[in-house]
This record gives structure tokens, C-alpha cells and sequence, in this order.
């Protein structure tokens, strides 16, 4: 509803031809799922289902690395967090380059030499299977967290420039996504994704090109920006309540790119899907260029928006209700003189949002199936297994669903995305990063660690809900909007009602604080040092309570459990420096190891009980037990007692 004072704004709604567009692109992507749920005799066997086989080609692995949180988040909350704050959003091409390194050379190794189908099996065999379930379960809410917000953002655009109902949209786009998803399993995942960001791309460039033509070329539209104070890319203020600074971005964004890319269960699945190690890192690395491609043409637009916008805000003028709506505006104004490409954007955000939503479904049915299901039903055929695979996509889908009513009073969908990531996926980088870096840390370790990261973090995440921060923003205008009573004034505000952000207040004019003092300083933080928070919490209290309680011993260790940190950052140091830089892990017995289970999986738990005690006829040490320890009497402190004793 347009705000008192302002005239009504001629805003076109969509064409027959916008419909057909759209229907066509969410045809398309019920056919792929038809398509591989009949090819090759179908989506028989959990392998085939959850990991495609793992024979899929480098390409559309990296596309669908792309797709899986590049989703209709980027297509709408990325140009408005560009409009709304500035450009300092872009500098995380930065972290992307380093999320990449240490995601494809830390932690990616791990999991493909060991072949695990679920990446929380790797904390069973580490730890104990108590960690396992936790670390599986926390995944499961964040993605399904996730995933409500994915679902509703779409939804609210198409409300916005169709008229349609917002939940009518969720359930379209909810029950289209997990249809594709149950029937056609990862390789219709994976197809379908590469598919959704061509169409991404397609529309990001429409509202580009369309509006520097428009606005006078794409200098004239660099120039109102850098005069309206939007162009900002290096800020090294060092307070770490700056909502983003250099330091924020740079520090707090690698973490948070890790913990989605390096450790996160929907990733680690896609890199499983092909053959090889280096196949998995090419696909890593082409995805860190596809993330900068989508980023800039995400910046882009922001700066589209800004210099169509600079003198009318829409949002303070009644248009729209959210920021998050800039992106469909603009499309139905520069684009529906041409009927088909409104059609087009808003195919462009649901690709996104069906990427997402797809991969997580199929992420979230491999670690209930692997983690919870089999543990409970071990005596059930390949062709049953398959068959609850489909059910939990089913049932995810529900929920997801479920969860998008929930989203809709979260605010601002980039910075509520990104908190919960921070706040649920932290924790998670941290427990793996303990386990993976540091050989004495023991189960005690891992709970106590997780334990406190959690509190600490969902403490600051909170008390920044309760108490909402300060934000201050480049100013905005609305002396060209037109208006009903010619004697209002002409108004720039520095602080206005942009977007109802997770952790951002949203008063007008002048701040001021009189929050306490705790909510001043601690609750204020950035929320990109989240993830920060988390991981250092879970090394530093793991640590301190595995030693307390006895460290693992690195000799008892599967060598394949930790990553040989130092022989690939050292590579060019003699071998008997990097050999104690090791801290005792014997990684000269990897072949050891990987011979003894060709499958690269864990053994399951009646083949382990028979293991216990089982000495090697071949070689000089028994294989390890799930919990990466040699059942021998010096296991009394590893984290064998501590299950046992819980």
C-alpha cells in the first residue's frame, strides 16, 4: 500500500507470454526429474539415489556446487544488500578463493578417501557415534531452516509482480521441487541445477543490460553510485561491531564459506558424486569462479537498482515492503516492454530456489537414511533403503515447507541466511575442524566443545534479535517520487525503514543508543563473526577438556581421519621435519588402511563388533574400530570408554 503523500505508481504485472516462460523453465525441471527416474532402470539402489553412481563429469558437479547456496537469496537479497549498504558485499571474492584452498585440500581429502555417504560418519569413526548424531542432527535443522527461507523469498517476489498469492507460490514451487527430487534423485539433482544457473545468469544480465542502456551506460550508472556513497570496498576499521568491514568480511566470511563449502553435508555429497579426488577439487575450484561470476552480476544489479532508485525510494514510498522485492520491481519496469523477460527474472529466482531446495532435500534424506535409519534397520534390502530415501525426501519437503510460514517473520533473507549458517554451521566447522587438525582430541572434547560453541553463539545471535543494532547506511532519497500533496518537502534520510533485518535496527533518523551495556558491545558484533566465534570456541574448550581427560593418542589413529596439514603446506621441507611435524599420526599406513576397506567406507557396526580384538595376519597393526583407534589395551583413554560410560 503506497504511503500517505505519495502518488500511486504505474507498476505492470505479468504477461501471457511471462506465464508461459515460467512455465516452461519449471517444466523443464519436472522433466529432468522424469527423465532420470526412468533412464538407466531408474533410482534403484542408494548409491545411484544419493551420489549418482559417482560417475558424474566434472561439469555439472561444479554447476551444481554453484547452484546449491547461490539461490534465490543471491538473485534477490545480494542487489539489495548492495542498494541498501553498498558494495562491500563483493569483496567476499576474497574468501571464496581461500573458502576453495581449504575446502579442497583440508577437508574434501578426508571425506573422499574414506567414501563416506553421509559426512557425519566421519565424527562416528573419529569420535563416537553419540557425535555422529549430534553432528547430524544439527545439520538437519540448519537446512531445513535453511530451506524455509529459500522457499518463501521466491514467493514473496512472485507476489510482487503477479499478484499471485504468496503461499500459493510456496506450495507451486514446494511440491514441484520435491517431486523432481523424490522420483529423479541426485542426478536429477545435479542436472537440474546446472540448467537453474544458466537461467540465473540469463536474468541477472537482462536487468543489467536493460538498465544501463536505460540509465545512460554503465559509467553514468558507476558515477550516481559512487556520488550516492554506495561504492565501498576496502573499510579496515577494526571494531568488530562494523557490519562489514575488511576485517569481517575477509576473516568472519572464510570461516562461514568453509563451514558451507568444506563440511556441509549437501557440498560434501556432490563432491562424492564423482571418481576421483582431483575431479572433486577441479569442480571446487570452477565452482569459486562461478561464485565470483554470480557475485558480480549480483553487485551489479545492486548498482542497477541504486541509480534507477536514487531519488524515489520505493520502499519508504509504500511500493514494496521489503528490500527484498527492489529486484522484481525493477524487472517489471525496464523489462515487461518486452513480454516474456519479466518471465524470465522470476524463472531466474525460482532456478535459484529449486537448486537449493533440491539439494538440500537429497542431502538431508542421505544423512537421516545413513546416520539414523540404518542404524536402526540393518536388516532391510537395497531396494527398501531406496524406497525410505524417497519417503524422507518427501517428508523434508513437507517440512520445508512448514518452515517457510516461519520465514516469513525473519526480515531481511541474505542477512537472516547467512546468521543461521553462522550460528548452526559454525559449531558444525569447528567439530570437524577438531577432529581433522588435531589428533588428541577425544570424544569428551567434541561434546564439550560443541556444547559451549552453541550457547556462546545462539547467546550473541539472540541477544542481537532482542536488542537490534545500530546500522548506519548511505543516505536515500525520495525527492522524485511522485506525490499527492505538492507542498511535502523534499526529504533525504541517512536512516530509514529499509528492511526489517535479523540484527539491524530499523529507526529513523538520528540513533540513539540506550541499550545496556552487554547489548552495546557483545550483542552488536558483526554477525559474520559468528562462524569465528564457534570454530575457536570448539578448538579452544575441546582441547582444553581432552587433555583433561585424557588425549587421544595420534599413533592409535586411521591416519586417513586427519588431514596431513603440514606435508601439504610444507611440501618442500625434508621428509624427517614434516615426519614430526605429523605429531606422532602414522601417515605412512594410509595404504594400510585404505587396502583394508577398498570401499573406502566404515565398516558396519556387527562387522566392527567381530573386528574388536581381531589381529592382522598381514601386517603389524589391527585396522582401526569406528572410533579411528587401535583395540588394543592402550585405548582406555580414547573415546571407546567414554560411549561406554555415558
Amino acid at each position: 500500500m503506497v504511503n500517505p503523500g505519495f502518488a500511486p505508481r504505474d507498476i505492470p504485472l505479468f504477461s501471457i507470454p511471462d506465464y508461459v516462460v515460467f512455465a516452461i523453465m519449471l517444466a523443464i525441471c519436472t522433466g529432468i526429474g522424469i527423465y532420470y527416474a526412468c533412464a538407466g532402470g531408474g533410482q534403484r539402489t542408494t548409491r545411484q539415489f544419493l551420489l549418482a553412481d559417482r560417475q558424474m563429469q566434472i561439469l555439472p558437479v561444479a554447476m551444481s556446487l554453484l547452484a546449491s547456496f547461490m539461490s534465490a537469496i543471491t538473485v534477490l537479497g545480494t542487489p539489495a544488500e548492495t542498494y541498501v549498504y553498498g558494495t562491500m558485499y563483493f569483496m567476499f571474492c576474497i574468501s571464496y578463493l581461500i573458502m576453495g584452498m581449504a575446502a579442497a585440500h583440508i577437508y574434501m581429502p578426508v571425506f573422499f578417501n574414506l567414501g563416506v555417504t553421509s559426512a557425519y560418519e566421519y565424527l562416528e569413526r573419529r569420535f563416537s557415534k553419540g557425535v555422529r548424531r549430534v553432528g547430524s542432527a544439527t545439520f538437519i535443522l540448519q537446512m531445513v531452516m535453511y530451506m524455509g527461507i529459500v522457499l518463501y523469498a521466491p514467493s514473496l517476489a512472485l507476489e510482487a509482480v503477479t499478484g499471485m498469492n504468496v503461499w500459493a507460490a510456496v506450495l507451486s514451487l514446494g511440491i514441484i521441487c520435491t517431486f523432481y527430487t523424490t522420483i529423479g534423485g541426485m542426478k536429477a539433482v545435479l542436472w537440474t541445477d546446472t540448467f537453474q544457473v544458466c537461467v540465473m545468469v540469463a536474468g541477472f544480465l537482462a536487468v543489467i543490460i536493460q538498465g544501463c542502456h536505460q540509465l545512460g551506460g554503465i559509467a553514468e550508472v558507476w558515477k550516481v553510485n559512487y556520488e550516492g556513497g554506495r561504492l565501498e570496498f576496502f573499510n579496515f576499521d577494526v571494531d568488530p561491531r562494523v557490519r562489514h568491514s575488511s576485517w569481517s568480511v575477509h576473516i568472519g566470511g572464510t570461516f562461514m564459506w568453509i563451514a558451507i563449502f568444506g563440511v556441509n553435508q549437501a557440498q560434501v555429497q556432490r563432491y562424492l558424486t564423482v571418481d576421483k579426488l582431483s575431479r572433486a577439487q577441479i569442480a571446487l575450484y570452477l565452482n569459486v569462479v562461478g561464485l565470483w561470476l554470480i557475485v558480480t552480476l549480483a553487485t551489479l544489479c545492486g548498482l542497477v537498482l541504486y541509480a534507477f532508485y536514487k531519488d524515489c525510494d520505493p520502499i519508504v514510498a509504500g511500493y514494496i515492503r521489503t528490500s527484498d522485492q527492489l529486484m522484481p520491481l525493477i524487472v517489471m519496469e525496464i523489462l515487461s516492454w518486452l513480454p516474456g523477460l519479466p518471465g524470465l527474472f522470476v524463472s531466474c529466482v525460482f532456478a535459484g530456489a529449486l537448486s537449493t531446495m533440491s539439494s538440500g532435500l537429497n542431502s538431508l534424506s542421505a544423512v537421516t537414511l545413513e546416520d539414523f535409519v540404518r542404524s536402526y534397520k540393518k536388516d532391510l534390502t537395497e531396494a527398501q533403503y531406496t524406497m525410505i530415501s524417497k519417503i524422507l525426501v518427501a517428508i523434508y519437503g513437507g517440512l520445508m515447507m512448514l518452515m517457510a510460514y516461519v520465514s516469513s517473520f525473519l526480515g531481511g533473507i541474505l542477512q537472516a541466511a547467512l546468521s543461521i549458517f553462522g550460528m548452526i554451521g559454525g559449531p558444525l566447522l569447528g567439530l570437524f575442524t577438531l577432529g581433522i587438525l588435531f589428533p588428541w582430541a577425544n570424544a569428551w572434547g567434541a561434546y564439550a566443545g560443541t556444547a559451549t560453541s552453541f550457547l556462546l553463539v545462539f547467546w550473541v545471535g539472540i541477544g542481537a534479535q532482542i536488542y537490534k543494532p545500530p546500522v548506519n547506511k548511505p543516505p536515500i532519497s525520495v525527492a522524485g517520487c511522485p506525490r499527492i500533496n505538492e507542498t511535502i518537502s523534499n526529504v533525504t534520510m541517512s536512516t530509514v525503514t529499509m528492511v526489517t533485518d535479523m540484527f539491524t535496527t530499523t529507526e529513523a533518523g538520528p540513533v540513539v543508543d540506550d541499550r545496556p551495556d552487554i547489548a552495546k558491545y557483545w550483542y552488536s558484533m558483526s554477525y559474520l563473526y559468528y562462524s569465528v566465534i564457534a570454530v575457536l570456541t570448539v578448538l579452544i574448550v575441546g582441547l582444553v577438556v581432552s587433555f583433561i581427560t585424557g588425549a587421544q593418542d595420534p599413533e592409535e589413529l586411521d591416519p586417513r581421519l586427519i588431514t596431513p596439514f603440514f606435508d601439504t603446506v610444507c611440501c618442500c621441507f625434508p621428509e624427517r621435519w614434516r615426519a614430526k611435524l605429523r605429531c606422532g599420526v602414522p601417515q605412512e599406513d594410509r595404504d594400510y588402511y585404505s587396502k583394508k576397506y577398498q570401499d573406502g567406507g566404515p565398516p558396519r557396526d556387527e562387522e566392527m563388533r567381530n573386528l574388536k580384538g581381531e589381529e592382522d595376519h598381514d601386517g603389524d597393526k589391527p585396522p582401526a574400530n569406528p572410533n579411528g583407534n587401535v583395540p588394543d589395551e592402550r585405548s582406555s583413554k580414547s573415546s571407546v570408554d567414554f560411549e561406554s560410560s555415558i
